[in-house]
């Protein structure tokens, strides 16, 4: 059995919300993140195409849809990264703005998820629960929401707001985001007979972050309205991922380390009304391959060698530090003064224990095993999940997903010629002789794929 289109009628999943075929195995979920200005940039100018071009896009999209993905989401940020003046190459190439990209993919793709990653610190509720539904209906209900705040006081001064948010305030700010934008969703009633697209009502909202009200402009789509996708490392994510949420992404960096958060956030449902299955846990993860597992390790090592430049190393480490380390030498030691918390209100510094919990685990990788700070960025940054052959991955991918650390994964392609393809090919194959990913697409809506129940509608 191989990956293929499907040519099913209109319909909805086959599985439901439990995600098990009829022998009790469990099914996965897979998606694939197109890169972002990080560790795993597509850069422009290189084989891997350009990461603002169109086509790029597109291909990307098209396999994924050949693959029978659930979605595909598209990493966005409203300004190029500034750190210590100068912008990292990766961002000189520019950010597409999603939403505007998807709207295009939904023409060239027709069973795929489109998934927008945009800004709930900075975007108002009516202009961007608008745009999202939009690109709901004209996917035919294919379309997804990835929510994300800011703590980038830089980014802040592109919007006439200004600055950022503090922590607290980010969440809560988010959290009421999304309850608005599925009110304004809500306002239209469904389609009925003698009203195929429904019927707009006037809506009202008053809370702490917005006070809106009027008439919202779009019908809801075949899927009710977009799925909701959200982080859910922290504390504070877990619960709005509970309360809320439609699909997670976390990190795995170990199995038992997903299974704890697998269970701690499917645990946390049931105070909401939600059964496990209404919510989905898809860790973003990394993968190479190759014909022997040895090939796939030494082909691991060289991506990440070129993924991370002597400039990117200081970079990253400045990330951390808050200090300008350009007088440093890469292939040097790190350096001897502590990062300046005050300094690291951005990437790279603030979770994982805050910015001298990190630069104290640096040092002591970087002392026991004589590391450089190009070989310490290496080791701790953005390291591929899944190394060997096609059938090492696939087993690796099934394994987790049956003893319940997941259920499924988000894809971020290595920027090599053809990864994701390499994946479909290869990889899709063998979770379908298991049994244990569709053969073709049960439905033409993204919660169907995902087994998701329809929204209720809120009248």
């Amino acid at each position: 059995m191989t990956a293929g289109r499907s040519t099913t009628d209109r319909g909805t999943s086959g599985r439901g919300a439990s995600g098990r075929e009829g022998d009790g195995r469990r099914t996965l979920h897979l998606a694939a993140r197109f890169p972002g200005a990080d560790s795993t940039t597509v850069r422009a100018g290189s084989r891997t195409g350009s990461p603002i071009e169109f086509s790029s896009f597109e291909r990307l999209a098209r396999t994924a849809e050949r693959g029978l993905f659930d979605f595909l989401l598209l990493a966005d940020e409203p300004r190029p990264y500034e750190q210590q003046g100068p912008v990292p190459d990766p961002d000189l190439v520019g950010r597409p703005e999603s939403i505007t990209v998807l709207n295009a993919l939904a023409a060239v793709t027709d069973r795929l998820g489109l998934a927008a990653t945009a800004n709930a610190a900075f975007c108002e509720p009516f202009e961007l629960a608008r745009r999202l539904a939009t690109l709901d209906r004209l996917s035919e209900g294919r379309a997804a929401w990835h929510v994300v705040t800011s703590c980038d006081a830089v980014t802040g001064q592109n919007f006439r707001r200004g600055g950022y948010l503090d922590r607290a305030d980010r969440h809560t700010r988010a959290a009421e985001f999304v309850a608005t934008a599925r009110e304004l969703w809500d306002s239209w009633t469904p389609a009925a007979p003698g009203a195929p697209y429904g019927v707009p009502r006037p809506f009202a909202h008053t809370g702490r972050h917005f006070a809106i009200e009027g008439e919202f402009t779009v019908p809801r789509s075949p899927q009710g309205h977009p799925v909701v996708i959200q982080a859910g490392d922290s504390e504070e994510g877990r619960e709005s991922a509970a309360s809320a949420a439609d699909v997670v992404l976390g990190r795995h960096t170990t199995p038992e380390a997903g299974r704890a958060f697998y269970a701690d956030v499917k645990a946390r449902l049931a105070r909401y009304g939600r059964r496990p299955g209404d919510l989905k846990i898809m860790p973003g993860v990394t993968y190479v391959l190759g014909d022997t597992d040895a090939e796939a390790q030494e082909r691991a090592a060289g991506i990440r060698r070129q993924q991370v430049s002597p400039r990117d190393a200081l970079l990253a480490l400045e990330r951390v530090w808050g200090r300008d380390l350009s007088a440093y030498d890469p292939d040097g030691p790190l350096p001897d003064a502590d990062p300046d918390p005050a300094a690291v209100t951005g990437r790279g510094g603030t979770a994982d224990g805050g910015p001298l919990a990190v630069a104290a685990r640096w040092r002591a990788l970087s002392e026991a095993k004589g590391l450089s700070i190009r070989d310490t960025v290496v080791e701790t940054t953005a390291r591929q999940s899944f190394i060997g052959t096609p059938l090492t991955v696939a087993e690796a991918l099934d394994t987790l997903v049956r003893q319940e650390a997941a259920d499924g994964f988000l894809l971020v392609p290595p920027p090599v010629p053809g990864g994701l393809d390499d994946f479909v090919d290869r990889v899709v194959p063998l979770l379908q002789e298991r049994g244990v990913f569709r053969t073709e697409y049960a439905g033409t809506t993204l919660r169907s794929h995902l087994g998701l129940p329809d929204p209720v509608w809120k009248g």
